[in-house]
């Protein structure tokens, strides 16, 4: 497929927040930068995107409205790939699967950080004395800067019930190899360097920290048809629980980086299924650190 390179100039919008998103970009040249409320007299940079990234993308993958400004950096070119035109593109460039994946990872893990600073924060504030409240607040007004750009949006409660139910009709389908555990097999460990990502098809897998310590504890679960260890797959960083089979007859498919190219000939959904979860990811993050920030904001601004 040909497609065709788009150009702007310095300070023009190519994506704008709130808009109905129908297509996704990558830059073949210069730089573009993302903002939050770009239309607000004080608009946050988010972040500066450059040659061979992606932006967009989660638009078309969640059908969700754009929830950010993207404008050219000096000059700039890109090319522009439909939601019609996804499929194709995908399946003349394979090796580009793992490159949108690794994007989306990579902004999990920085809103990841995000919130983790702002929980971590939000206790030192309640702890806190007075005098040291307002030096606490001026190191979290990064975050709380965000939430301020999207306060006024509608925005709502990620749900991944209408991903699950699509997710359960490609459980036959694809080249993932399935894996059969009892209860208590650990599927792999804190630590791991491993590089595989699981779809759980029956029963239920738990996650935890120093597990089999004395102070282990159980941090999240994971249900039927839902996807764990994405990151595994997608961030060069240790697995930072260990998973273990919850029950006994628990049918786990295992995804590895050289096999995505043979699932999506076979079954294209199944990936379109992981991108998709991984934007739910990234959405239920912001979404949940827009929350925290909303509480600090509101307490103690």
């Amino acid at each position: 497929m040909g497609l065709a390179e788009k150009k702007f100039k310095n300070g023009e919008i190519i994506v704008k927040e709130g808009d109905v998103g129908t297509s996704f970009f990558k830059i073949v040249s210069g730089s573009a930068l993302v903002y939050a409320g770009f239309e607000n007299t004080d608009p946050l940079k988010i972040a500066v995107l450059n040659k061979g990234e992606y932006f967009g993308e989660m638009a078309i993958i969640e059908s969700y409205p754009r929830n950010a400004t993207v404008i050219a950096k000096g000059e700039v070119s890109v090319v522009e790939i439909s939601e019609k035109e996804m499929y194709e593109y995908f399946r003349e460039n394979p090796e580009e699967i793992i490159v949108i994946m690794k994007h989306l990872g990579s902004r999990i893990q920085a809103m990841e950080t995000d919130y983790e600073d702002a929980q971590r924060l939000l206790k030192e504030l309640q702890e806190a004395d007075a005098a040291k409240k307002k030096s606490f607040f001026s190191r979290i007004k990064k975050h709380v800067d965000k939430y301020q750009s999207n306060k006024d949006s509608d925005i709502t409660v990620p749900n991944a019930d209408p991903l699950r139910e699509t997710l359960k009709g490609t459980a036959d389908e694809g080249f993932g190899d399935i894996e059969l555990y009892d209860k208590g097999s650990v599927i792999y460990e804190e630590g791991d360097h491993s590089n595989s990502m699981y779809i759980l098809h029956v029963g239920t897998v738990g996650m935890y920290k120093n597990y089999g310590k004395a102070d282990e504890a159980k941090v999240d679960e994971a249900v039927e048809v839902s996807f764990f260890g994405e990151m595994g797959m997608i961030a060069d960083e240790p697995r930072k629980v260990t998973a273990v089979a919850e029950v006994d007859e628990t049918y786990v498919e295992v995804i590895d980086p050289d096999n995505l190219e043979a699932i999506f000939q076979s079954c294209p959904i199944k990936i379109i299924m992981i991108l998709r979860y991984l934007s739910y990811r990234l959405r239920k993050l912001d979404y949940d650190f827009i929350a925290i920030c909303k509480r600090i904001t509101e307490t103690y601004g």
